[in-house]
């Protein structure tokens, strides 16, 4: 049952289930210190932020309060953010009944240009995930820069042809939002297009999501996947580059179609299981990880620096994804698993809504998750000469796909018979491909002359590992697994 004149989205089961994020926040009467001014301070946080709906009269957990209860005291919450915001945002409060209970919507649209603020004391908030922040000056600062950047994806496309939209993109669009107007209606109602005097006119923001085409309008409006053979790119007669694939559509198109081709692009390893020694099958990097680290980038690029496309870098051992322009404002190398901050707002929650964009910062924090469930190096974020870059390494290429399946059965079904320093050999010998007996005896603590007793055995009995070096007495041996 939907609510809400206004917004569409906004159901009875959104109301008191939905989990509050960048763009929802509930308020309860029982709540501590809910004064008209704590309410104007998250609405301020909102209106720098990406805008969103502040739900007052629901609780927490989802209970329906009336704020009739209030009675005289309610028309100070019906006019605080013309008491208390400064300048005047654009906030619409719509008053509902749920059952008989009255329940206030404040609609808050996130303006581009401006910053907002107290009157009585000058504060100024900004909503980052589902929590409201008292900004210092230098975020204050910072806060500034980054809104002149916002700026490009609120500018309309003045040569636009409306034959280049995906109409069957904004149709699915409109079916997720419960929408029930036209599509171009649509557009102007997520702030995606306005309509001036009977005219419509598309937003560079629109253009990059729903055009057929983004790149007939803004340059480098794409996304680039290089393969390097090895661990550096070379150039000249060494060049190495041995796959190039550029995509080139909407956001929701390229996302899509580069999932797709990653999928079948990046290779299954082996995994050891220490509890049970089975070799797991896990791909070269988990999909959670990179995938979120392709949406953040798209969502998140300098749209305004053209010529410059985002890329996927893909070298033996690991994966650079790297886009234009600074990390935002608010976020920083130390703080980028918790901080949140759109770059281009308007695309940010067009992809949330369609269910591209994880709530509440979840998208980083699940690149960092993925990788450490796969047991892979924690993911690296590098910013310099301007642009941002997820480095995702990969500890197991250089081994997993050159240990033959007969050597994996051997050790699966012996697994049960090996005592610890035996399986930390076989450990260490999957995770670092070769070792030499120096490294295995302080890898597990035992003395050279049992290491290389499980070594011989592991040779000579169940023919698993090789010894690579002629010389009898050679003290920097390695050995590895045997290639059969």
């Amino acid at each position: 049952m939907i609510v809400s004149q206004i917004n569409s989205q906004i159901t009875l089961d959104y109301l008191q289930k939905k989990r509050e994020n960048q763009y929802f926040e509930r308020k309860g009467l029982g709540e501590k210190d809910i004064k008209p001014t704590k309410i104007a301070d998250e609405l301020i946080g909102m209106l720098n932020a990406d805008g969103g709906v502040l739900a007052f009269g629901v609780s927490d957990n989802g209970e329906i309060q009336d704020l009739k209860s209030l009675g005289e005291q309610l028309s100070q919450y019906r006019n605080l953010f013309i008491d208390f915001i400064e300048p005047h945002g654009n906030i619409k409060l719509e008053e509902i009944e749920v059952n008989g209970d009255l329940v206030f919507l404040y609609h808050v649209d996130q303006d581009i240009e401006r910053i907002f603020k107290r009157k009585d004391n000058e504060h100024i908030f900004l909503r980052v995930d589902d929590k409201n922040r008292h900004l210092d000056r230098n975020a204050v600062r910072a806060l500034e820069y980054d809104k002149q950047i916002r700026k490009f994806e609120d500018e309309t496309q003045p040569d636009f042809n409306f034959e280049d939209l995906d109409n069957k993109l904004i149709e699915g669009y409109k079916q997720k939002l419960n929408y029930q107007g036209s599509l171009l209606d649509l557009l102007v109602k997520r702030h995606l297009a306005i309509k001036k005097e009977g005219e419509y006119k598309i937003k560079k923001a629109g253009v990059l999501l729903f055009a057929k085409d983004p790149e007939k309008y803004i340059t480098s409006a794409s996304l680039r996947y290089i393969r390097y053979e090895g661990v550096e790119a070379k150039v000249g007669t060494e060049h190495n580059v041995v796959k190039d694939e550029r995509f080139e559509n909407n956001l929701p198109s390229i996302i899509g179609h580069v999932r797709n081709f990653l999928k079948t692009t990046l290779k299954d390893y082996f995994f050891l299981d220490l509890e049970t020694g089975r070799f797991n099958k896990v791909p070269e990097y988990p999909e959670e990880a990179w995938l979120e680290g392709i949406v953040n980038a798209l969502c998140h690029r300098s749209y305004n620096i053209q010529g410059n496309a985002i890329y996927i870098k893909h070298f033996d051992d690991r994966i650079e994804i790297s886009n234009s322009g600074p990390l935002p404002a608010q976020v920083s190398i130390e703080n980028i698993r918790t901080e949140r901050y759109s770059r281009n707002p308007r695309i940010a929650r067009a992809l949330e809504d369609m269910g591209f964009v994880r709530q509440l910062n979840e998208g980083v924090s699940r690149i960092y998750q993925s990788m450490e469930k796969s047991m892979l190096s924690i993911p690296e974020y590098i910013e310099k000469n301007g642009n941002v870059y997820l480095i995702l390494r990969n500890k197991i290429s250089n081994h997993a796909k050159t240990i033959p399946d007969a050597v994996l059965k051997t050790i699966e079904n012996n697994w049960g018979n090996y005592n610890d320093t035996q399986k930390k050999i076989l450990q260490y010998l999957f995770y670092h491909n070769q070792a030499t007996v120096n490294e295995l005896v302080a890898f597990t603590g035992i003395n050279d002359k049992t290491v290389k007793l499980y070594l011989n055995q592991f040779m000579e009995n169940e023919k698993i590992l090789d010894r690579l070096s002629e010389k009898l007495r050679d003290k920097n041996a390695k050995y590895a697994f045997m290639k059969i």
